[in-house]
């Protein structure tokens, strides 16, 4: 089986959040089951550097935004298709937003173009390679099941199926109605049963209507999306599309998140042999001059520090967290209000609480080996990651009960404990109170050292890779492929 996935951003080439981690895993994990990925990505300067110079080089034609090239080779571990418009992606940062801050004003055109070029892979193959369906990813990609379907009668024949991956609805790709002929979109599909929203073009909102499935990256954001209260204007055409969608849990790269063997950490440890996590929280705590001898637990944070993810709430709850002897370290950057705002917090409690504003990727893993829980107060949480990089490394996480966070931690109530299963601690409703208890009962937790350990280890057992997942895919590919295979035989035949 030949699946071609389509991304805005992928680990190791380009990276500003949780989408980069998975696709840089799962088609690893997909290529253990058989199945073959390439992957189409903007050739940003990093992809475009990764790249060998021999890369085998493809003219794909004219695309929104101009003529481009498809750059063909293997990179770090990938087969990568990379789409070279150099007028719309040679530009150096964030891959959305320019040097104000604010989006590009042609990223319609960018990533419409980057939709073309995977329908027009998806129907007419490039270098001999054509796939057997498009898995894409996001709004970036929502437009390739519209391409796919709108398209002449001859590009919807050889059109293969479509899965669309909606890794986080806040992110729409909402453009003005007059867009639609840039990006050679027919009118007939400016309608709300299309790709229109309120008036505008929606990417995201193409992809839904369009995409033969739909997958999102947890079974409890799956439900939470046909809600008013998580859809975002989407809720109705998600619960109508109810029977083509799936929740499947993200995972993490184990062999990149691994305590017996990171790179980046003081000590390696295993779950038996725990000791060793005393001398990354000693080396944490020194990186961020905290106070050694506190009694409390050293809680940490690695985020986006925006109100999505609840860090107002952690400011409001943070008292309670220091009146309990409890230490706390943030890696992150964000809102200007938040950054400010912890940054006081710093100031005001030198010793207790310590703050490093920006991303650092090897700080996040000594953090994640260092501490003893993260938190992880968000107000809707797609799936989340770092969550489960706190359960590989016995960090326990503190979670508000949403979307993926709900899905993957075991709280530490009286039945839980009980029964030896707990693996963290989780609260709702998503306020700075429910969050200030569940701090108190992590301290509570913490101070029962025998408790603690046990949930360790149940944590660092808890399974997190991306095996279970890349055969749940597997499964929505394989079943996709077979309805595909039945409609054609049930239109030649005439019945």
């Amino acid at each position: 089986m030949k699946v071609l996935f389509v991304a805005s951003e992928c680990v190791p080439f380009i990276k500003t959040g949780g989408l980069a981690d998975v696709i840089g895993a799962l088609p690893g994990a997909l290529a253990a089951l058989g199945i073959e990925v390439r992957v189409l990505l903007p050739a940003y300067p990093s992809v475009n550097a990764a790249l060998p110079k021999k890369a085998k080089t493809v003219v794909i034609g004219k695309l929104p935004g101009g003529r481009a090239r498809l750059r063909a080779a293997k990179a770090k571990g990938f087969d990568l298709l990379a789409l070279d418009l150099p007028q719309l992606f040679d530009r150096p940062g964030n891959p959305y937003l320019g040097p104000d801050g604010k989006d590009w004003p042609d990223n319609h055109l960018r990533f419409g173009a980057l939709c073309r070029a995977a329908a027009r892979i998806a129907t007419e193959g490039v270098g001999g390679w054509r796939p057997d369906l498009v898995h894409t990813h996001d709004w970036q990609g929502g437009l390739v099941p519209a391409y796919l379907k709108l398209g002449s009668a001859k590009e919807r024949a050889a059109a293969p199926p479509c899965v669309i991956t909606i890794h986080n609805i806040a992110f729409q790709g909402l453009f003005p109605a007059t867009t639609r002929s840039e990006l050679g979109l027919p009118d007939s599909g400016f309608t709300h049963s299309g790709f229109e929203f309120f008036g505008q073009v929606g990417f995201l909102k193409a992809g839904l209507a369009y995409a033969e499935r739909i997958t999102t990256v947890s079974p409890t954001y799956a439900r939470e999306l046909t809600t008013p209260e998580f859809g975002l204007g989407l809720e109705g055409l998600i619960a109508h599309r109810r029977a083509a969608l799936t929740g499947i849990l993200n995972g993490i790269d184990l062999e990149v998140w691994n305590p017996e063997s990171d790179p980046a950490i003081a000590a390696p440890y295993a779950v038996n042999r725990l000791a060793a996590k005393l001398k990354n929280r000693a080396a944490l705590a020194e990186r961020f001059r905290l106070d050694g001898a506190a009694p409390g637990p050293l809680f940490c944070v690695v985020s986006r520090l925006t109100r999505q993810k609840g860090l107002d709430l952690l400011l409001e709850a943070l008292p309670r967290l220091l009146d309990r002897g409890a230490r706390l370290v943030v890696l992150g950057s964000g809102d200007a209000d938040l950054e400010k705002a912890f940054a006081t917090a710093a100031r005001e409690n030198p010793g207790r609480v310590g703050v490093v504003t920006g991303y650092d990727e090897p700080l996040s893993h000594l953090m994640q080996a260092g501490a003893d829980a993260i938190l992880v107060p968000s107000r809707f949480e797609p799936c989340g990651l770092t969550q489960l990089y706190g359960l590989r490394y016995g960090t326990l996480p503190v979670v508000a009960r949403t979307g993926g966070l709900a899905d993957t931690v075991i709280d530490a109530n009286e039945a839980a404990r009980l029964s030896g299963v707990a693996t963290g601690f989780q609260f709702s409703p998503v306020t700075a109170a429910a969050l200030g208890d569940a701090i108190e009962r992590t301290c509570d937790a913490f101070a029962d050292r025998k408790l603690w350990t046990g949930m360790m280890r149940r944590a660092m057992k808890h399974p997190v890779g991306w095996q279970t997942s890349a055969a749940a895919y597997a499964k929505i590919y394989s079943a996709m492929l077979k309805d595909t295979a039945l409609q054609t035989a049930t239109s030649r035949t005439g019945a």
